[in-house]
């Protein structure tokens, strides 16, 4: 069936953009439903066609599409099916973003730059959309730059619960790259029981991606640190960070972070590195050409499906995090 009911009135409605199928199918298959079929092509100059191929009328429509390279394509993908669903009228759509394109882009550095992620929200929300789900977003106030409910669903159990066997608490200490996830490397330390660290860093304004990595604050000589961050673009800083904390005693190096990006040269520089595992889940499509011995992807399906379902039946989305805000 491609719809899920609830009492008769409300009919669950599941589309997939072209961006990352396999996500949306393992979604859909935890849902136990199947994808509406869509007719999705490119015209000769690139422009985006989108059709439904059953009626939309009515539904609780949720479009899920992953925002990865070429980033652009998919985001105009991802709107097209909005504005589709909301001029075939489905009666709420839910844009499903597991990865929220351009959320490093959430406040000005300097003059004359622009906010690309509350355009972003701006631009779904023309295009039709009630709410957002998007995982691990790069900072909370993004939430706040869509005028509509935000699900902000996190990682950090998933990635915890395979973490929790590998290491030992009693040992391991968990590690923020910069000043800015000292709060959250906190709630990773209480879940996980051990003590926390920072890397104080300061970025180089002038040149993209690059980062000076400056001091480790805390106590990781001996330990296992468990370097966790949001996203894993070109690797630079990750890798920097832990090569800082090697040179401060750390025994042992596992990262993990939700989104693993992995522009070039990112996975050169992971394989290459002193890093023993390098744990992401898979908001974003990993070719095999980017997988390596050192890394472990874990589904983050499971978690999609259960905040589906939590919001077509009007249930609790925070529930799935027992508290987490």
């Amino acid at each position: 069936m491609s719809g899920m009911k609830k009492t008769g009135e409300k009919n669950l409605m599941f589309f997939s953009g072209r961006a990352y199928p396999e996500l949306a199918e393992e979604v859909a298959r935890d849902l136990g439903i199947d994808m509406t079929p869509t007719k999705l092509h490119d015209f000769a100059n690139g422009e985006i066609y989108a059709r439904y191929l059953e009626s939309v009328r009515g539904c609780d429509a949720f479009v899920i599409q992953s925002h990865t390279a070429p980033i652009n394509k998919w985001i105009m993908e991802h709107l097209i099916m909005v504005d589709a669903l909301k001029r075939a009228s489905a009666d709420r759509i839910t844009v499903v973003m597991p990865f929220f394109g351009y959320a490093r882009q959430d406040k000005k550095g300097k003059g004359r730059e622009p906010i690309t992620a509350r355009l972003i929200a701006d631009l779904f929300k023309q295009a039709g959309a009630d709410r957002l789900m998007s995982i691990d977003l790069h900072t909370s106030q993004i939430q706040g730059f869509f005028d509509g409910p935000v699900d902000h669903l996190f990682a950090m159990p998933v990635l915890i619960n395979y973490l929790k066997d590998k290491i030992d608490a009693s040992n391991a200490i968990v590690v923020s790259p910069d000043t800015g996830r000292v709060r959250l490397a906190e709630r990773w330390a209480d879940t996980l029981g051990t003590p926390v660290a920072f890397i104080h860093k300061r970025r180089d304004l002038d040149v993209a991606n690059q980062v000076k990595v400056h001091e480790v604050v805390g106590k990781v000589r001996g330990r296992t640190c468990v370097l966790i961050d949001d996203m894993i673009d070109t690797g630079g800083s990750i890798c920097k960070a832990a090569d800082a904390l090697y040179e401060h005693g750390a025994t042992n190096v596992i990262v993990a972070a939700t989104h693993a990006v992995f522009s070039d040269p990112a996975v050169d520089r992971l394989k290459n590195s002193k890093i023993s595992e390098v744990i992401v889940t898979n908001t974003l499509p990993i070719p095999e050409e980017k997988q390596f011995d050192k890394l472990t992807v874990l589904s983050i399906a499971p978690l999609i499906a259960r905040a589906i379902t939590e919001v077509f039946s009007d249930g609790s989305v925070t529930s799935l995090f027992e508290g987490d805000s």
